[in-house]
């Protein structure tokens, strides 16, 4: 290793045991570790701030805004009531319809986002059932990391690698979109086969719930019917914004306004709701990285990678897939992302070179660089399955939980969550080779 980096490498490195461990919070830590970096010179702020990625800023913001409207409306206490009332009490039945939602909002809100909406009715609804509440609290967690893994705001890592590459919204619905369906498919037959028995509910707990009016819980009735339309228009701009060339950054922050100004939602309400904390987080992170590639780590790191796979394609994307997967799950799968995107950046001339293609040709994107961003998307994504810590989803669940007088541990969520990110990770094993190598 030269000497240019390591100043930078260690600040890095200290900033990431302290983020992994949450000693200091970790909003704190990266703004620290990016001032440090700039203080000490090794790297220069107007290229610090250059390394912010604004895309994936004004995504957050946008969606946070969106979601926290939705919310005000009761709109998603009305999914969970009117979930429970189709499965009719039956424990199992409602367990797999409600994790099965938790996935599919997972996929278009993201999961921090979702297990915040769908975790406290769960305990309500749990609690009426009279059935276990902290196993049900783990699999939503862990269904929702799944869900979001499918598509490009389901989970950050995602977001993080659509703003950095040329992949667009139909991108990683296409590509990441049919295995994360079929992980749910076949998690959720174990889930209901191994699980299902302790999810009984009384007859007398079904009376309770089928009285129940979902309707009551639309506080908001009108502020809903203007709501989901400006929610649409910013799903249907997603699906579309590769095609007009609009980033998915500006929908996303354009329809929050668009939303605050449709339901008269005070804009210094809805922006002082807006999770500041998470957003400078990123910021510190885009910087302290940004140190790291400009003093040519990445460089060496990709050359390594290829020299370890030697050269062969295959290997390197599998390789990427598992050490990405375990790392997430004990490490913050954001800035682990983050720091793998240049590396990826490095080594993929190369495999083109040894290809015989032009980097920026199409056949060059398709059967080089696509399958190992997907590598490390389905990696970083399912990883933070693997422990409490691995996904912010996992550490909003148990905080939740807690809050509401349940003991969720740390063996808890391992017990379920390490088995499925080993079944996961091996189904994307099959898919990444199926589909972009056989």
């Amino acid at each position: 290793m030269t000497e240019s980096f390591m100043p930078s490498l260690i600040i890095f490195l200290v900033a990431y045991f302290f983020i992994a461990s949450e000693k200091v919070d970790k909003t704190i830590t990266a703004i620290l570790g990016a001032a440090l970096l700039i203080g000490t010179h090794q790297i220069g702020y107007h290229a610090a701030v250059e390394r912010i990625d604004l895309n994936v800023v004004f995504l957050l913001i946008g969606m946070m805004m969106c979601v926290n409207i939705l919310a005000s409306t009761g709109l998603f206490e009305w999914i969970a009531i009117v979930t429970a009332q189709v499965a009719k009490g039956n424990g199992p039945r409602l367990l797999m319809l409600m994790l099965f939602v938790t996935a599919f909002l997972s996929a278009f809100l993201d999961n921090v986002t979702t297990v915040i909406l769908i975790a406290p009715i769960t305990i309500l609804i749990t609690q009426l059932l009279e059935i276990p509440t902290v196993p049900f609290l783990i699999l939503e967690a862990l269904f929702s990391n799944i869900g979001g893994t499918g598509t490009l705001v389901g989970d950050p890592p995602n977001i993080i690698i659509g703003s950095q590459t040329h992949l667009s919204f139909n991108d990683f619905l296409i590509h990441l979109g049919p295995i994360a369906l079929v992980i749910l498919i076949v998690v959720g037959v174990i889930v209901r086969f191994r699980l299902g028995h302790k999810f009984q509910v009384t007859e007398e707990a079904k009376t309770n719930l089928m009285q129940a009016e979902p309707k009551l819980a639309i506080i908001h009735p009108g502020r809903l019917k203007k709501a989901l339309p400006c929610m649409g228009l910013v799903l249907i701009g997603f699906f579309v914004s590769h095609t007009v060339h609009i980033e998915t950054g500006i929908i996303a922050l354009a329809g929050g306004f668009l939303m605050c100004l449709i339901c008269k939602e005070d804009i210094h309400h809805a922006l002082a709701k807006v999770e500041w904390n998470t957003i400078l987080f990123f910021i510190g992170l885009f910087m302290m990285v940004g140190a790291l590639e400009e003093n040519g780590l990445f460089t060496l790191l990709g050359t390594k990678v290829i020299e370890l796979t030697n050269g062969n394609l295959l290997v390197t994307a599998l390789a990427i897939l598992w050490f990405s997967a375990i790392a997430s799950a004990f490490l913050d799968n954001i800035p682990l992302v983050i720091a793998f995107i240049p590396i990826l950046n490095s080594i993929i001339p190369g495999f083109c070179e040894q290809a015989g293609l032009d980097p920026q040709s199409a056949e060059a994107l398709t059967t080089i660089s696509e399958p190992l961003f997907w590598s490390l998307a389905l990696g970083a994504c399912l990883g933070g399955n693997g422990t409490l810590i691995g996904a912010s989803a996992n550490v909003v669940v148990t905080q939740i939980a807690r809050n509401n007088k349940y003991k969720l541990t740390f063996g808890d969520f391992f017990k379920l969550g390490f088995p499925t990110l080993i079944l996961s990770v091996t189904l994307s094993s099959v898919y990444i080779y199926l589909r972009y190598f056989l």
